[in-house]
């Protein structure tokens, strides 16, 4: 466990520890899922049915359903199956149109474009 005492010191110090400090947890907090990049699978149905990102930015699946999900795009990927509350993390390499798909429930169609 890390331990990191912040005490009244000369302010240059100061300064540093915290800086310190900024550096050990800004990289966790800067990881966590950018909300514009999470898409629901909830009511056999994705949430957002559109979205738009750079080329190899990932989109983060959740499964928000009672059941399981899986995504694909022909030609480009295939997931494994998830249960209620996993997540899919999946990169696009390629710029384009792609319709994101699940095997289980077909009639789940999204867009994503990918510049």
């Amino acid at each position: 466990m890390l331990k990191l005492a912040i005490s009244a010191g000369p302010p240059m110090q100061t300064t540093m520890r915290l800086s310190l400090l900024l550096f050990l947890l800004l990289p966790g907090a800067a990881m966590a899922a950018d909300p514009a990049h999470t898409v629901s699978q909830k009511g056999r149905a994705f949430r957002p049915t559109e979205v738009t990102i750079n080329r190899d930015e990932t989109l983060t699946f959740t499964n928000e359903d009672s059941f399981i999900h899986q995504i694909y795009v022909d030609g480009l990927f295939d997931s494994e199956e998830k249960a209620p509350g996993e997540n899919i993390n999946q990169t696009f390499t390629k710029s384009g149109t792609f319709q994101v798909r699940c095997h289980i429930h077909p009639t789940m169609r999204m867009t994503v474009r990918v510049k």
